[in-house]
């Protein structure tokens, strides 16, 4: 390749890289937005608070419910790297596994209709939901398979099943301001630590 298409080919994976940047910026703006005024805020706050125009969004994402199913995955995939990330940040596997609980449950409560919307498309939400359990188990054993391994919880609980336990104490967490969904998940995460007579060595 001559030195002009070397160029050429810089230039082209640049604004790949910066179309990538560009949207990303976008999903985490709606991300935001949505949080704190619902699925159904106008396009132009998220706009403005990603600094870009209104006929910038439209050009990312044609509808609404495209907005809305890329920002969902895009939270999945974001929860989805944050876990291995934590392990090897974290000093301890259950201190990991109780970051990233706390990251689910943001997930879970701030979706603010972002569920309702979905489901009014029944195949597409199907189809979204098998995507977030396709994701988010194999991050969520391999969390549970690191504390149990390193003898800080017991080994006998299945990812599915701590989820979808996560998931039934957020519910409500939306509509009531007495209910504090956080403090009862970290209670169960708490919950799930062996006796020191239970550790290796114990």
């Amino acid at each position: 390749m001559n030195d002009s298409g070397e160029e050429t080919g810089r230039a082209a994976r640049s604004r790949r890289s910066d179309a990538r940047r560009n949207k990303e910026t976008l999903l985490e703006a709606a991300a935001a937005v949505f949080v704190t005024s619902g699925v159904e805020a106008p396009v132009r706050d998220i706009a403005a608070r990603a600094g870009v125009g209104v006929g910038t969004i439209y050009r990312h994402f044609p509808t609404r419910a495209d907005l809305i199913i890329a920002v969902y995955r895009h939270q999945v995939e974001s929860l989805a790297e944050a876990g291995p990330a934590l392990l090897k940040t974290t000093p301890t596997a259950h201190a990991a596994l109780g970051q990233w609980i706390g990251l689910f449950v943001d997930f879970l409560v701030t979706k603010h209709g972002l569920a309702a919307v979905l489901k009014s498309d029944s195949a597409g939400f199907d189809t979204l939901h098998a995507y977030f359990l396709d994701r988010l188990v194999p991050v969520c054993t391999e969390l549970l398979d690191a504390a149990a391994a390193a003898g800080e919880i017991r080994s006998d609980l299945q990812a599915y099943e701590l989820m979808r336990g996560v998931g039934n104490l957020c519910i409500g967490a939306e509509s009531d301001p007495r209910y504090d969904a956080r403090r009862l998940v970290e209670l169960l995460v708490q919950g799930l630590r062996t006796s020191p007579a239970d550790r290796p060595g114990g």
